[in-house]
């Protein structure tokens, strides 16, 4: 139990790092290459819904049919949807907090709060998935492919989060905070990660029975993050080259793919 927990920490502690090299953006430059943030957008989401299959959907499904009473197709169902209505809801919080927060009327040390705020609930889901697939490795044992699987979960999150760490502090220094303070405002948006994934590596330790229903879950989070932020997010301002960041997508589903199969 100790050995997936402390993975689990090691992993969202990662994430947690990518996040914070995204916002030391901030350091470097206010603008980003619009190109180089949607390729790592558009391949961050082909990673993500590779390893939603493979390496959470493809493992829920044959350890339901094995473990539970339950028909696998129901539970798995559930799971997914659960995980992807779990994230709805998160991202409607954080909607409205942020909507919150540029209001004329609302101060500027409330601004700040109501933004770190909604940034830690969007990326607790995050976390949880990262926590599920290693604490998977304690129930199907520390196989290659489930190790891998583990890892490219860490992997896509990960990417996902170096461009969101730079989109929270960029546009903070643009509005006139310090450089120091908008990095600290950037990498708090992972903080919250490590905690949630020795949380769900605990749950699934402790719990085994729950693992399909885990591992689906965090599949419907990743799905949603996918489809509904990360791939309408890395065709923005595409006019010039449409494809460029279609291409990231292609290129970081096939990567995965070819890594899941393999090693399995």
């Amino acid at each position: 139990m100790e050995n997936v927990v402390v993975l689990a920490l090691l992993a969202t502690l990662g994430t947690w790092a990518l996040t914070a090299l995204g916002a030391a953006a901030v350091f470097c430059f206010r603008n980003p290459n619009q190109k180089t943030l949607n390729v790592m957008l558009g391949f961050a989401s082909g990673v993500m819904i590779a390893a939603s299959f493979w390496s959470l959907l493809q493992p829920a499904i044959e350890r339901a049919e094995t473990t539970l009473s339950l028909p696998a197709w129901l539970v798995v169902s559930f799971g997914f949807l659960a995980g992807a209505i779990f994230m709805w809801l998160s991202d409607k919080i954080v909607t409205r907090a942020r909507r919150q927060s540029v209001c004329k009327n609302t101060k500027r040390g409330n601004r700040i709060l109501l933004l770190v705020l909604s940034i830690t609930l969007h990326n607790i889901p995050e976390g949880l998935a990262v926590g599920v697939a290693f604490g998977a490795l304690h129930v199907s044992g520390y196989t290659a492919e489930a190790l891998m699987g583990a890892v490219t979960i860490a992997l896509g999150i990960g990417l996902q989060n170096f461009p969101e760490g730079a989109a929270v502090s960029l546009p903070l220094r643009r509005e006139g905070y310090s450089s120091r303070r908008s990095f600290f405002i950037g990498q708090a948006s992972g903080m919250v990660e490590p905690l949630a994934g020795v949380l769900g590596a605990a749950m699934v330790v402790h719990i085994e029975t729950i693992l399909p229903f885990a591992l689906a879950f965090a599949a419907g989070t990743m799905i949603l993050v996918a489809v509904h932020e990360l791939i309408p997010e890395c065709q923005q301002n595409q006019d010039a080259n449409p494809y460029f960041a279609t291409m990231g997508i292609v290129c970081g589903f096939a990567l995965m793919m070819v890594l899941d199969v393999a090693l399995g």
